[in-house]
């Protein structure tokens, strides 16, 4: 079953999970009789809520009919999201056996189907959560690819010229948008068995070397189904074709890197001219003039975007070289500072944070 189908399947069983705890709503609503366990709803309604809570429970055997086996054709340590998953389905199926069973011979538990119903839903929703938003943003992320487009098709066909791909190897069909999609499955249905895929598209890589390297994995033991010859070539040939897409994944956090690098810098500079001025004059603890209404409105606005002001206050740094530790580490974790930004945010927690010796 592809991604899309499941995507979907995963949509209509939300749809019903939806209209079966509603209209369940609905139902206990009318008046029940609790010693012959009748309720006075219409039976048009009654027959209109098991005929969705079959239809529920049938699409949820039919997905982990076709989801469960996949499980072992995985990595041997699943992923926290797979994981996660896999124990809403566990549950669902739970609740599912629990309501039969009530339903089914022990009425006098009745009452409590309402809640039931309930938990189903909010699992329901954890699920197709888990999955479906996934499933979509790696169907756009396919379509934005360069990989399967007649230019980037033309690219990947000329070099497997020079790939070192053997001579029976059908270079042709190869570079094609169906070979280039059986590549793509091969790479998530049997690489990841061994490998995550974070792993094997971490840096890009010449055409010899991503021959090479499947290659090498191909002849390994393997935990599942093994690779075969043609599979070798297409994945080798889908890795080449999605090679620019990598390297520019790896140029956007190279560039990151570079930014946090140099705001980096930018706190060491700042402090260390702070330091050099203020031994210039004896006695300015702070000796540049500088708007501390500003400095303030900065500081809070910057500093409150991850934790509560009130941190601060609680555990302020203790010397000069301590509030540089600080301002350096809330960068690396993701906030972003101009220059004049640091010196003056710097500045503000010294002047009024610093722990007095």
């Amino acid at each position: 079953m592809s991604t899309s189908m499941s995507a979907i399947l995963g949509l209509i069983f939300l749809g019903l999970a939806n209209a079966s705890v509603f209209l369940m709503f609905k139902l206990w609503g009318y008046p029940f009789d609790k010693e012959t366990h009748k309720s006075e709803a219409p039976p048009a309604l009654m027959l209109l809520h098991r005929l969705i809570g079959y239809a529920y429970a049938i699409l949820y055997v039919f997905m982990m009919w076709h989801m469960v086996p996949r499980l072992w054709n995985y990595q041997v340590e699943l992923p926290p999201r797979t994981v996660a998953h896999l124990m809403l389905g566990i549950t669902i199926g739970v609740l599912i056996l629990v309501k039969v069973a009530i339903l089914r011979f022990f009425r006098h538990f009745e009452e409590s189907m309402p809640y039931i119903g309930t938990c189903l839903l909010i699992c329901t929703y954890l699920l197709i959560g888990l999955s479906v938003p996934f499933t979509f943003r790696e169907a756009a992320l396919r379509t934005q690819t360069s990989a399967f487009s007649d230019e980037g098709i033309a690219r990947t066909r000329k070099l497997l010229e020079n790939a070192g791909l053997p001579a029976e190897a059908p270079l042709d069909e190869l570079a094609s948008k169906r070979k280039l999609r059986e590549g793509q499955h091969v790479l998530q249905r049997k690489c990841v068995i061994c490998h995550d895929l974070r792993t094997i598209l971490v840096k890009p890589r010449t055409p010899p070397d991503w021959v090479r390297l499947v290659n090498r994995m191909a002849i390994k033991p393997m935990i599942g189904e093994p690779i075969h010859q043609e599979e070798e070539w297409t994945v080798s040939a889908y890795l080449i074709a999605i090679t620019p897409d990598i390297q520019v994944s790896v140029r956007e956090q190279r560039q990151e890197q570079m930014r946090s690098n140099e705001a980096k810098e930018a706190v060491q500079i700042a402090t260390v001219a702070m330091q050099a001025e203020a031994a210039t004059i004896v006695g300015a603890r702070l000796p540049r003039p500088y708007d501390e209404v500003e400095a303030k409105a900065l500081f809070e606005d910057r500093c409150s975007q991850c934790h509560p002001i009130t941190d601060v206050e609680d555990y302020p740094p203790r010397s000069e070289e301590e509030t540089t530790e600080l301002i350096t580490r809330m960068i690396d974790i993701g906030l972003y500072l101009e220059e004049e930004e640091i010196e003056l945010i710097t500045r503000y927690i010294n002047e009024n944070y610093l722990e007095s010796e």
